[in-house]
C-alpha cells in the first residue's frame, strides 16, 4: 500500500502535557530535547515525539546529572522498542491470526516479512507468489496500525486491485479508519512517530 493511503486526514496523537524548558541537542539524525520542570522532584521520564526524544527532568538537576539521565533514558526507550518489534516469524503468525479474524482465514500468505527498501509504501503484496512485505518504517508504530497494513495486504491476496470489493474486505477490520488517519498524519507531518515512553526515579 502507498505511504499516502487517502486524501482524508486525522490528527496525530498528542504527546504528554508538560511545562517545557527545552534544550535541544543533536543525536545522530534524531534530536534529544530536555525539559526541566519545577513540579518534578524525583522522576525522570522520556518519550518519542516525531523524530525527537523528549526527556523530562526535575529543575534542580545539575548539568552532569542531566547528561547521565539522558543516556539512561535513551537506553530504556531503545530496550522497550526492541521488545515491541515483531520479527518475521511473529509477523507471519500475526498475519495468520488476522486472516482468521477478519477474512475468514481465506488469505494464506506464503511469506510475510519486514523489508528496508520500501520508502514510499507501507506494505506490498505479490498475489502470484503469496508474499507480503512490510516497510521497516512501521516498526515502533501502534499495533493497530501494523495490523491494518497487514490486513490491507492480506486482502490483496484475495482481491488484487482497490475496487469496491477490496474496500468491503477492509471494512471487517474495525480500526481501518483510525489506522488510515494515523498514517495520513505521519505522511502530512513528514515524520515517523514512536509512541513509547519510559519513566524512572532520579534518586
Amino acid at each position: 500500500m502507498p505511504a499516502d493511503p487517502s486524501p482524508r486526514t486525522a490528527p496525530i496523537p498528542t504527546s504528554p502535557p508538560s511545562t517545557p524548558s527545552p534544550q535541544n541537542r543533536g543525536s545522530g539524525t534524531s534530536a534529544v530535547e530536555v525539559r526541566r520542570s519545577s513540579r518534578r522532584r524525583r522522576t525522570v521520564s522520556a518519550y518519542r515525539e516525531g523524530d525527537r526524544t523528549i526527556v523530562l527532568i526535575p529543575a534542580r538537576m545539575s548539568e552532569a546529572e542531566e547528561q547521565r539521565w539522558v543516556g539512561v533514558m535513551l537506553e530504556k526507550l531503545a530496550a522497550q522498542e526492541s521488545k515491541r518489534m515483531l520479527g518475521d516469524t511473529e509477523l507471519a503468525a500475526r498475519a495468520e491470526w488476522l486472516s482468521e479474524q477478519y477474512l475468514g482465514g481465506r488469505a494464506r500468505p506464503a511469506s510475510v516479512r519486514w523489508v528496508t527498501n520500501q520508502n514510499t509504501r507501507w506494505g506490498s503484496c505479490t498475489p502470484a507468489e503469496g508474499s507480503i512485505r512490510l516497510s521497516h518504517r512501521l516498526k515502533g508504530m501502534p499495533e493497530y496500525v501494523v495490523d491494518y497494513v497487514l490486513v490491507h495486504e492480506l486482502a490483496h491476496l484475495l482481491v488484487p486491485g482497490h475496487g469496491r470489493r477490496f474496500w468491503e474486505l477492509l471494512e471487517a477490520y474495525p480500526r481501518t479508519e483510525r489506522a488510515r488517519g494515523y498514517l495520513e498524519g505521519v505522511v502530512a507531518a513528514g515524520r515517523l512517530p514512536h509512541l513509547t515512553g519510559a519513566e524512572t526515579e532520579s534518586g
